[in-house]
């Protein structure tokens, strides 16, 4: 049994600042690329950002690359999303999940290469 639980939501103003975290339990977490999906009201669920095992390659969706920045530190079973810059635009709910089989890359965009996923966590931004 593999399980995520997100957290570090919340409410922020126009050009602010959060950091999502989210813990993995129940494997060795070094096993799992890892990313982060977003859903917005009424719309589907996007890609947002990916690390790798190894965290030696990362890779974010056009509408974050600048703002946003994802981190792992194996040790802590734990992967970070740094969101600075935030704009009413990235209000959605933001979930956290893990692959075990991805070998390349090029799907780490596609929400059904993820073996599991987290809750969600609300992040919201005001203007």
């Amino acid at each position: 049994q593999v399980q995520l639980v997100e957290s570090g939501g919340g409410l922020v103003q126009t050009g602010g600042s959060l950091r999502l975290s989210c813990t993995v339990s129940g494997r060795t977490f070094g096993n799992y690329a890892m990313g982060w999906f977003r859903q917005a009201p009424g719309k589907e669920r996007e890609f947002v950002a990916a690390i790798s095992r190894s965290a030696t390659s990362t890779d974010y969706s056009d509408s974050v690359t600048g703002r946003f920045t994802i981190s792992r530190d194996n040790a802590k079973n734990t992967v970070y999303l740094q969101m600075n810059s935030l704009k009413p635009e990235d209000t959605a709910v933001y979930y956290c999940a893990a692959a075990f089989t991805i070998i390349n890359s090029r799907v780490v965009r596609r929400d059904k290469e993820y073996d599991y996923w987290g809750q969600g966590t609300q992040v919201t931004v005001s203007s």
